[in-house]
């Protein structure tokens, strides 16, 4: 279903950064605000270099990163130190739904907060049944992270808006998962490509969201619910049509702890596009605190 496979704050640090991200006070403060990046945007420099990659995203500004599942043929421990010896921190990473039963000890010992899983599969999600199967799934994940003192959440694409009678997939997961188990990472550019406005969907469901993908849209393309080639109309933040003035007021609101630049495709180099999306944010956030 997917056009592309995806994917701490640690010890106290976690707990104190999580406390801080969105208060309007670190928006104030510009120069250095708490975004991360999902480590797919430079899946293919990491491969070759991981160490270099990473100093490079930290020499931009960012401070944190959230992993990927392809990134899981090293130990956790070494991914961990790797990240942390470039002056990042790991509060989230990506989990498969196929593999994500076999991957909460290496989630916790990687040292994340968050576990994600970045999508149900065509071969469960295509009814309202079959998202009903899916959020009941979520549910004992929750609970199972719950036990092992981590969190557990779940990723969107296009696909879960697509309508199947008078509810669409995400209904169905919103409305059968238990909030207290299951939160929900907004993919800010998959809900637009799907005709859904980010803005109102935060300020619907901004308190079940545990953390934010932003990436952005070019202008005048067409919608979709089939995350495929013809859905990829990706820009770095601020170079699109999404407001996101609104969304980081809101997310300050809301006082979701994590946000995680992202760009599937990008037609200039990764890191290239990471300086633009993290320069355009601090402009962006500046305007949110001052809105």
């Amino acid at each position: 279903m997917r056009m592309l496979t995806r994917r701490h704050l640690v010890g106290g640090a976690t707990a104190s950064l999580a406390a801080l991200a969105y208060d309007r006070s670190v928006f104030a403060n510009t120069a250095s605000p708490p975004i991360g990046v999902q480590l797919y945007t430079v899946r293919n420099l990491i491969q070759n270099d991981l160490a270099g990659t990473l100093t490079a995203i930290r020499k931009i500004g960012y401070q944190n990163v959230e992993a990927f599942a392809a990134e899981y043929t090293m130990s956790a421990r070494d991914l961990r130190t790797a990240i942390l010896d470039a002056g990042l921190s790991v509060p989230s990473a990506h989990f498969g739904y196929d593999r994500l039963e076999s991957q909460f000890d290496y989630a916790k010992e990687l040292g994340v907060e968050c576990i994600i899983c970045s999508m149900i599969p065509r071969s469960v999600a295509n009814s309202a049944e079959g998202y009903k199967r899916g959020a009941e799934q979520f549910n004992k994940w929750g609970e199972q992270a719950k036990k092992m003192g981590l969190r557990f959440g779940f990723h969107n694409h296009d696909a879960e808006f697509q309508p199947y009678g008078d509810v669409t997939g995400f209904d169905v997961l919103m409305r059968y998962t238990d909030p207290a188990l299951v939160r929900w990472q907004m993919d800010c550019y998959w809900v637009a490509q799907a005709g859904h406005d980010p803005v109102a969907m935060l300020r619907r469901y901004g308190e079940r969201m545990m953390s934010l993908h932003l990436k952005d849209r070019k202008p005048n393309a067409p919608t979709s619910f089939n995350t495929g080639p013809g859905a990829a109309h990706f820009a770095p933040v601020g170079e699109g049509t999404i407001d996101w003035v609104s969304i980081f007021r809101l997310a300050a609101k809301d006082h979701i702890p994590y946000m995680f630049v992202e760009q599937d495709q990008t037609v200039r180099p990764p890191l290239v596009s990471l300086q633009i999306s993290y320069t355009n944010i601090l402009k962006l956030m500046k305007k949110a605190s001052e809105a």
